[in-house]
């Protein structure tokens, strides 16, 4: 029944902008390019929380080969920016606009977002395939209808849906391809050694297996990130005195003197996958804020979208790489053998090893390029879970975060998952330091033609 509330609360803007679309007149105001971006953002996030057997590292990859969609299906129309064709590994032979030929930007962006959502989240139900089909006939509709030429409109739409057509064809090689059938490998067999990582009586999945073993093999969107060196993990030792012991006893007092307030961050971070747009969403959707509130160009409105979600998604297969590289273990195993053995953490394990925080990784990739973007300090209300039921096992409500900050984010989204009792401090500060080494790198490749 909550899953039921959240989608006709979460589905109520799109809801209200196809009715307005399909009603408009010529005398209505028109969406802005802005307002197009912002609306593809917001379908894929709906389509993200409301589609079957989602994770947050399948979404992750979706969401960048979304965003770079965004971005390829306009860049050619600009002579400010540079495709990243040749600059991601193996990104090639994409299609070309005629130079001959005139194109309207928004009805390729617009028709290209509609093949690459539906490609990517092919199992996603009938009623969901009708939301994408409605938004993209409804603002074909309206940009269409100001054009002289209707050639130039068929020719468009056309021309975006090529171009997610050929990176759909490159994704289905980069090893992640449908990887919501496999979420779980059950022939897995489990390091045992100590310190090792084992499925947690108090979890968020039934599955005694962790999710996407494999996904840290997958092809990076950035050579340069699938070189970066394994990060440093303080050795297991259970004497009282060791680093390694003070990591989860940090965790232990922690839990004994949670607040109201970091009660509600931990809570309001969770994204639990089979209730939310998952992790990666949520930082999708900090740039949507960003985006909404600045009003950038259009092609800066696909650049920030492309940024954020390939840095997220590189992030993610770095940080599955090093998680089942040492397969470590969480609180829940350390503390109830070692400190106390009637614990319980806050918040239940997610069905994977723990180091480095996942969470707190792509938060920073996120933050990093948000930054770059927009500046270091910028205010924002986050307001992803604004309505939500509360939450009557933890006595704790869905409270709107306030930021001054995109690193003020990211820092409690890493935050969040220790006050939830599964994470050390030293997940999350190697998490934060490797998703901006990752974002850098994205950063760095060529976007437009100004860069040094």
């Amino acid at each position: 029944m909550k899953k039921v509330i959240l989608a006709i609360s979460y589905g109520l803007s799109i809801v209200v902008i196809l009715f307005n679309l399909g009603c408009s007149t010529s005398s209505e105001k028109q969406l802005s390019e802005q307002d197009v971006a912002i609306e593809w953002a917001d379908m894929s996030l709906f389509i993200t929380q409301y589609t079957p057997s989602n994770s947050p590292t399948f979404a992750s990859r979706g969401f960048a080969y979304i965003g770079l969609t965004m971005y390829e299906s306009i860049v050619n129309g600009y002579a400010s920016n540079i495709s990243l064709e040749g600059q991601l590994d193996g990104l090639t032979n994409l299609p070309k606009p005629d130079p001959s030929l005139t194109y309207d930007w928004v009805l390729s962006f617009n028709a290209a977002q509609a093949d690459i959502l539906r490609s990517i989240y092919v199992q996603t139900s009938n009623e969901n395939k009708v939301r994408i089909d409605s938004l993209e006939n409804a603002i074909h509709k309206q940009y269409s209808n100001l054009l002289d030429n209707k050639e130039t409109a068929e020719r468009s739409a056309a021309y975006g849906k090529a171009v997610a057509s050929a990176i759909f064809e490159w994704s289905k090689t980069d090893g992640g391809h449908r990887g919501y059938l496999e979420n779980f490998d059950k022939k897995m067999i489990h390091p045992n050694r100590p310190g090792s990582w084992k499925p947690p009586l108090f979890a968020q999945s039934f599955s005694h297996h962790p999710l996407h073993p494999h996904w840290g093999e997958n092809r990076t969107f950035d050579k340069k990130n699938r070189s970066l060196p394994l990060p440093h993990f303080i050795p297991y030792d259970t004497l009282s005195n060791s680093p390694y012991y003070q990591e989860f006893l940090q965790v232990y007092e922690k839990d004994l003197a949670l607040t109201k307030l970091e009660k509600e961050a931990a809570i309001w971070w969770g994204d639990d996958p089979d209730v939310t747009f998952t992790p990666p969403g949520h930082s999708f959707y900090i740039a949507s804020l960003a985006i909404e509130q600045k009003k950038p160009s259009f092609i800066k409105c696909a650049e920030v979208y492309a940024k954020t979600s390939i840095a997220v998604a590189d992030s993610f297969i770095k940080c599955w790489e090093w998680k089942f590289h040492f397969f470590s273990e969480r609180a829940n195993t350390f503390i109830p053998k070692h400190i106390d053995e009637e614990w319980e953490s806050f918040w239940p394990d997610p069905p994977f090893p723990a180091f480095p925080s996942g969470h707190a990784i792509q938060a920073a990739a996120a933050a990093t390029v948000l930054e770059d973007s927009f500046g270091k300090q910028f205010h924002f209300i986050d307001k992803a879970h604004e309505g939500r039921e509360r939450d009557d096992v933890r006595d704790t409500d869905f409270v709107p975060r306030v930021f001054n900050s995109f690193w003020e984010a990211a820092e409690e989204t890493a935050d969040s998952r220790f006050y939830g009792g599964i994470h050390t401090p030293q997940d999350n500060s190697v998490g934060l330091e490797e998703g901006i080494k990752i974002a850098k790198n994205i950063i760095e490749l060529d976007w437009t033609k100004t860069d040094p």
